[in-house]
């Protein structure tokens, strides 16, 4: 993956650059710029802690709600580490919304600690960096229980889930018996009370030089089953933002070195060079869910016509035309790609309210 990376990193250096001329901080909309639509309520299902892109599109989430575009209800977790949820807990917090529900599962997938989650314990002067409750992962609660809880608490076909991570928790969901929370079972709750889940997964499109053709790609693969599961069984409209969207949007090193500067130390730029330090430019697959999820009419993505995919034994994601079908997968051109880039930075980077 390293060699085709910096491969497509030549292709796109004139599209970043003409972003990178382009951005600049964007100041939390207020009076009459507040946008008059009513903020999606969004659930946000991520394996933070595996690559950096999770943590900035959680940051985005905030950025998103501080604009009053979108309502984060719960942010649910795959990665099987205490520390996600200590960290995810942390931003969270950062952005003055300590209070929002986290749930984790129990799975063994992805049980190592990666470079960044540990973040949650660092300390300077004896005192967290980065302050927050939840200082013990263990005791968050499971997955399904916040995911349900979330979802009952809703209006009818208003909610929105973003997963950027694996399958294993809405698979889970879907097959949740009813319980105190919903006499309903996950199923049906889902299509009750959903109207979309976008999601960062599989591969759609050939990629630079074709070379993804056969790719296999991460989120799919460490739980082929739960994606399997995903893909025949959701109830409402999925779109899917392929391996190869978020790869030919380089998120511009440039912003995480100028950016964050309003504090001494913020948990993105911090979990940004843990991850992977600057120049390195990260492709922005999980930011891409998270954009379309809250302004899907903004134009930033072309989306396919409807059909359905089905997750092969080995987690490959097949796509077949079919005009009855709920799924649909993103695409983007070099035009786009342009604005693409300035919303991400701008949303990614904003101060807390």
């Amino acid at each position: 993956m390293n060699s085709l990376l910096t491969a497509h990193r030549l292709l796109m250096a004139r599209s970043a650059l003409v972003a990178c001329c382009l951005l600049s901080f964007a100041a939390p909309l207020s009076g009459g710029d507040m946008p008059k639509s009513r903020p999606v309520p969004l659930i946000f299902d991520t394996d933070i802690g595996n690559d950096v892109d999770d943590a900035l599109a959680l940051a985005m989430v905030h950025s998103l709600q501080t604009r009053r575009e979108c309502r984060l209800l719960a942010v649910t977790i795959t990665k099987d580490h205490p520390q996600a949820a200590s960290f995810t807990d942390a931003i969270n917090t950062f952005y003055g919304r300590g209070n929002v529900r986290i749930g984790v599962c129990r799975n063994g997938v992805t049980p190592a600690k990666g470079k960044f989650i540990g973040l949650a314990t660092t300390r300077d002067g004896g005192q967290l960096r980065f302050p927050h409750d939840l200082v013990d992962g263990n005791k968050a609660p499971d997955a399904v229980a916040v995911l349900r809880q979330a979802l009952a608490g809703e209006e009818d076909h208003q909610v929105v889930l973003v997963q950027v991570g694996f399958s294993s928790n809405l698979a889970k969901l879907l097959k949740s018996p009813p319980d105190d929370i919903s006499p309903l079972c996950g199923r049906d709750l889902v299509k009750k009370k959903t109207r979309l889940l976008s999601i960062m997964a599989g591969v759609f499109g050939p990629g630079p030089g074709g070379r993804l053709k056969t790719h296999r790609e991460y989120n799919v693969v460490k739980d082929i089953k739960a994606a399997q599961e995903l893909a025949r069984g959701w109830p409402t409209e999925i779109v899917w933002s392929g391996f190869e969207v978020g790869l030919s949007l380089p998120f511009p090193h440039q912003s995480i070195e100028r950016d964050y500067r309003y504090v001494d130390h913020h948990p993105i730029e911090d979990a940004y060079r843990a991850y992977s330090p600057p120049p390195h430019d990260r492709p922005t697959w999980d930011l891409t869910s998270v954009l379309y999820a809250v302004r899907p009419d903004h134009g930033y993505f072309g989306v396919s016509g409807p059909g359905t995919v089905r997750v092969t034994a080995d987690g490959q994601t097949l796509f077949s035309p079919d005009k009855n079908g709920n799924q649909r997968f993103l695409t983007v051109t070099p035009q786009q790609r342009i604005r693409v880039l300035e919303a991400l930075v701008q949303l990614s980077s904003q101060p807390p309210k």
